[in-house]
């Protein structure tokens, strides 16, 4: 995982027409998206080609209660603690231990701070040559990698398949939707930008959304 130092991030909703600044503390992230063969390992699952490339695409149809549980049992699996505690008939409840050294989801402004990397702009090179959007993807996902990274080595930050992040969107209006962040394969240009925030429902399952593992620094 790449370490990503301390800094600040201000972000901005154009619904609301808000910006705040939120000061980052050292974490680190995967330089990669969550992959289809990660998630069938970490359940024991049978990888149906090993040399597929299938199997390296990134893992979506995962929901964001989906994606926290993988988060647990891939800590569990590295002796880590777990970030998360679930509970709740349907497992719906979830908190976050801030202290625990397992894996988890980035909040939203250490993802648009690690996806910016130190730049200011819409996005932190050429669009063509940083991400998968609906003009050269093929309307498909890829790989992860084959696109260049940003100046803290993060792949695919922008485009490919957008990516889950802990915090909820806006509780007052609209509950327990969380953000997502990066925008993907089917977007168009002007929504692949660091800055974008969108919301969805937790429970979602779709084929342009997945998500990158976060971990506190030790």
């Amino acid at each position: 995982m790449q370490r990503i130092e301390a800094g600040a991030v201000t972000i901005t909703d154009r619904r609301t027409e808000r910006s705040w600044t939120v000061e980052v503390a050292p974490f680190l992230l995967s330089p990669l998206q969550v992959t289809r063969r990660a998630i069938s390992e970490a359940y024991g699952l049978a990888v149906a080609d090993e040399d597929g490339a299938d199997d390296l695409l990134p893992a979506t149809h995962t929901s964001w209660f989906e994606a926290v549980e993988y988060c647990n049992r891939v800590s569990e699996q590295a002796d880590l603690r777990p970030a998360y505690a679930i509970t709740g008939e349907e497992r719906e409840a979830v908190v976050w231990d801030r202290t625990a050294d397992g894996y988890r989801l980035p909040t939203e402004a250490e993802w648009e701070y690690a996806c910016r990397a130190g730049t200011t702009g819409p996005r932190y090179g050429e669009l063509d040559e940083i991400a998968w959007y609906r003009a050269n993807s093929g309307e498909r996902a890829h790989c992860g990698g084959e696109k260049a990274p940003n100046a803290w080595g993060l792949h695919d930050m922008i485009g490919n398949v957008w990516e889950w992040c802990w915090d909820v969107y806006d509780a007052e209006v609209y509950k327990d939707y969380r953000v997502i962040k990066g925008g993907g394969w089917f977007d168009e240009h002007w929504s692949c930008r660091a800055g974008v925030r969108r919301r969805t429902m937790p429970t979602l399952r779709i084929e342009d959304l997945g998500f990158r593992l976060a971990r506190n620094t030790v």
